[in-house]
């Protein structure tokens, strides 16, 4: 059996995020985990949560100066931006954010002042698994909860090698929790180093140890993110898709909200969904929408870090076309498809009313 630590202190982390993202809590007390020396599961305490609130998680972009040092006021005014358009929390130091190409330093840095910059209003979590073992994973994890952040990301990648089983990954990922009791967990499918999927056995396992709230699925399978749904009801993880083609059925199947690349490009359209998709009432749009999506996606992941910074430039915010990930420029047909989307997506709002 799993040896993870008991932590019977106050569910202040859990608590903070849901009260954050306007959830609502029904109780106070946190989850009792399992101890391996223990034959039989301890009895658990649950918080429940209103799973009819479904809310957007921007996977956060870096923004940058021309010589390519990172604009810290560039990132306030992209926060500001995220929020007009009705994100709820914030991912920073993620994929999306540049995480493998920044310093340590950064990336401590950047989590700590958009964790400033939202000054307790809505949740924030940040990618903290980076190190060669799980000892240098534990210390970077205890650092990026320093910066304040409501809960750490695992890379999945970062806890077994591709030809390693689930139960290595399982001792592994075991071991890291006995080093780091007291901090709030999720997890993230990133295609980087590569992309481990989320078992059902493992998500048992982070179910049960009721450290876990965020999950980040990136699986691209419906039936996958149904079955995950599935065993996480009744606990404290909840499932943020990323896969922008079953954004409706994911949200309708009890889904805690979305965080896909989309949101870089128009997030005010993945909060409409995300606010949207469970309303009998708005089910011609929510299709329509779930369609145009899908068909769109195709367009916005050529160059994506230089494709989002362009449209968003286009959209009125503006930021360098710098990315340390991209080099050169943005291609020519690349920014024709990008100035072709922008009147889509104002066909979008009109429809919809945004």
């Amino acid at each position: 059996m799993p040896k993870f630590p008991i932590d019977p202190s106050p569910n202040t982390s859990r608590r903070s995020f849901l009260t954050k993202v306007g959830l609502g809590l029904a109780a106070a007390s946190m989850p009792i985990s399992i101890r391996a020396s223990q034959k039989n599961h301890l009895s658990t305490s649950i918080i429940s949560m209103n799973n009819s609130d479904k809310i957007f998680i921007p996977v956060m972009l870096t923004t940058y100066h021309q010589d390519g040092t990172i604009d810290y006021d560039g990132m306030s005014r992209l926060m500001d931006f995220y929020l007009a358009a009705g994100a709820k929390g914030f991912f920073a130091n993620c994929l999306s954010s540049e995480m493998y190409l920044l310093t340590d330093e950064e990336k401590l840095k950047l989590t700590k002042h958009v964790v400033e910059h939202v000054n307790g209003k809505i949740p924030v979590v940040a990618s903290g698994s980076f190190g060669d073992t799980i000892n240098a994973k534990a210390d970077f994890t205890k650092r990026i909860k320093d910066t304040g952040v409501d809960a750490v990301i695992l890379i999945s990648g970062h806890f077994a090698e591709k030809e390693e089983s689930d139960t290595k990954f399982i001792q592994h990922l075991d071991d890291f929790m006995l080093q780091t009791e007291g901090i709030h967990l999720g997890t993230y499918e990133c295609p980087s180093p590569y992309k481990r999927i989320i078992s059902p056995e493992i998500m048992k396992f982070l179910v049960d140890s009721g450290r876990f709230i965020y999950h980040k699925d990136t699986t691209e399978d419906i039936d996958q993110i149904k079955a995950k749904i599935d065993l996480a009801k009744g606990g404290e993880l909840g499932l943020y898709n990323a896969h922008i083609g079953s954004a409706a059925a994911s949200l309708q199947y009890g889904g805690a909200g979305l965080s896909p690349i989309a949101g870089n490009f128009y997030p005010e359209i993945i909060t409409w969904m995300c606010e949207n998709a469970t309303d009998s009432k708005k089910k011609t749009d929510v299709d329509w929408l779930q369609k145009e999506l899908r068909e769109v996606e195709k367009k916005i992941g050529s160059q994506y870090q230089l494709g989002a910074r362009y449209f968003l430039s286009k959209r009125g915010f503006q930021t360098p076309l710098v990315s340390r990930g991209t080099p050169g420029a943005l291609a020519v047909d690349q920014a024709k498809i990008l100035d072709d989307l922008q009147t889509r997506v104002r066909l979008w709002h009109e429809r919809l009313g945004i």
